[in-house]
């Protein structure tokens, strides 16, 4: 039996995501399940996710996935080929997925093959350090190096972000010598980022947080699951005010921070004496604006420094992101996905968390994983409207639904 794996953030699950589940199950068959690896409380854009994990899950759930698998936060708020990396360690881990299905541009999986081989090419890093010595930004100089080793085609492919993700899931797979198969789906609608004036077929997730943070559920509603507008109605959230406040917590961090405690973070630059630029921007800003103006060179983009501004937040550190994922965390699943479930604890080569009981069988990195993990939740959690009390990783289970996915 075939099982799809997809990668996710779900901030929150929309029209596109179901889209992706209806058009994978074509490929692969209607009784195929899916398991996603979905970032938890905070997600790679250097934010809070919209909801938090577990109502972003059910939302998931009531959308076709069986089972969801929680990509922790070192991992969730890293740059691409990290993240993918993480998440398609967990994928192979399972020992269940059969196929990686993600989204694409092109919606071809040999180009991106080629793109993935470009840049683990020996040839490509002095390229790319060439291009980077000559003042290139990471992202153009990237594509320069692809284009002089492979080809204008395959330069042009790394522009487009989810190509981008789809080719470090394909050299993921590569270097973890899994044996699953990799299919794409292209993508419809609204392209990434994209905001639209008109209604399109699907919005960006980005869109879809914006008119929530002004509550005009009208809009965004007909994108959602059926019932999960009124989910997220009912449950804390993020709100405009939450955004003002994360943004004075952050500050106030970034305010005590030296050279030394920047350098301590991953790409924080301490070799090129970025960790001095950083301290500065971080003592003088007064917004966080500010910060990413005063602290952005060419070569780290404004992506780049909000991921390590929120590392700083969550006092995370070069140490905190070990090679891959130590555990497999349940955050949902249907019947099905309990099927999995059961598959999954004689045939993962990872322990498999239902309970938050269970850490204290995991070895000791794990456990600090998780424990780091929760610490991150209860920052989360003090933005959320109404305020939560701390504590809650250790308290809170899988999400169920029985329903299958919504009509």
């Amino acid at each position: 039996m075939h099982v799809a794996g997809i990668v996710a953030e779900y901030n929150p699950f929309h029209s596109g995501h179901r889209y992706q589940i209806r058009q994978t199950r074509q490929l692969l068959g209607e009784d195929c399940p899916v398991v996603a690896v979905m970032s938890g409380n905070w997600v790679q854009s250097g934010a809070p996710a919209a909801a938090d994990k577990w109502l972003r899950a059910r939302m998931a759930l009531m959308g076709g996935v069986d089972l969801v698998l929680e990509l922790p936060t070192p991992w969730a708020l890293s740059s691409a080929e990290a993240f993918a990396g993480g998440a398609v360690w967990l994928l192979h881990a399972a020992g269940v997925v059969t196929h990686l299905s993600f989204g694409s541009e092109g919606g071809q999986v040999e180009p991106l093959a080629q793109a993935a081989r470009c840049l683990d090419d020996p040839a490509f890093p002095p390229l790319l350090g060439q291009a980077l010595a000559d003042g290139s930004s990471f992202a153009a100089g990237r594509q320069r190096a692809a284009e002089q080793l492979a080809g204008p085609e395959v330069g042009a492919l790394l522009s487009a972000p989810n190509n981008n993700l789809g080719v470090e899931y394909l050299r993921a797979l590569r270097r973890w010598d899994s044996r699953i198969q990799p299919i794409t789906v292209r993508r419809v609608g609204a392209g990434h980022n994209h905001f639209c004036s008109h209604r399109p077929e699907h919005l960006s997730a980005t869109q879809i947080r914006s008119l929530l943070l002004e509550d005009d559920w009208q809009n965004c509603a007909p994108y959602l699951e059926p019932q999960a507008a009124a989910l997220l109605r009912s449950a804390p959230r993020i709100t405009q005010d939450s955004l003002a406040l994360a943004q004075r917590l952050i500050l106030a961090r970034l305010r005590g921070m030296d050279e030394e405690d920047w350098a301590r973070l991953p790409d924080g630059g301490a070799g090129e004496g970025l960790n001095r630029r950083l301290a500065r921007a971080g003592r003088q800003a007064a917004s966080l604006e500010e910060f990413y103006t005063l602290a952005k060179t060419k070569r780290y983009a404004h992506a780049r420094l909000r991921r390590l501004a929120l590392w700083a937040y969550l006092s995370l550190d070069e140490n905190s992101r070990p090679q891959h994922p130590p555990y497999l965390r349940v955050l949902g699943c249907t019947s099905r996905g309990q099927e999995l479930l059961a598959r999954m604890r004689k045939e993962a080569a990872l322990p498999v968390l239902t309970k938050p009981a269970h850490v204290r069988r995991l070895e000791p990195q794990a456990q600090t994983i998780f424990q780091q993990e929760a610490r991150c939740t209860d920052l989360y959690d003090l933005l959320l409207t109404p305020l939560l009390p701390g504590g809650r990783e250790w308290r809170t289970g899988p999400e169920r639904w029985e329903g299958g996915p919504t009509p």
